[in-house]
């Protein structure tokens, strides 16, 4: 792969997906911050991409993913061009976005709040097999 980027950082946002009735394709979008050190000067900057995972991965990416867990990625660099229309005016804009090919889930799973308790299937069948052996 010629064109290739590696980050690490953390999620800032739940991934969410936006599907293409046309083509059956699915894209998952999240955000990534990642610090940005300097040895001239003791601030830290953060840099932020946007990362795109498209149809198994970003499946993948909704089921593993939330925000604030730490990853690193491996993906494609790729410059998004859209125009917006800012006081009357179309304006056009370029971003950098980062085609996803591959992720890795580091450190501790992120404190759930009282609000998203969501458990995955995977994780509630584990617990009633785990339940049914303590009472046999």
């Amino acid at each position: 792969m010629n064109n290739q980027i590696n980050l690490v950082g953390h999620v800032g946002q739940n991934p969410h997906s936006v599907s293409f009735s046309d083509t059956g394709n699915k894209v998952v979008k999240f955000s990534i911050a990642v610090k940005m050190y300097s040895s001239k000067s003791d601030e830290q900057k953060t840099l932020w991409f946007d990362v795109d995972a498209w149809n198994g991965l970003g499946d993948r990416v909704l089921e593993l993913v939330t925000k604030g867990r730490e990853l690193v990625i491996s993906g494609r660099l790729d410059i998004s061009t859209y125009t917006k229309q800012i006081n009357g005016e179309k304006v056009q804009f370029t971003k950098p976005v980062v085609k996803l090919a591959s992720f890795h889930l580091c450190g501790p799973r992120p404190k759930a709040s009282e609000d998203s308790k969501d458990e995955s299937p995977a994780k509630t069948s584990t617990k009633k097999k785990k339940l049914a052996l303590a009472k046999n």
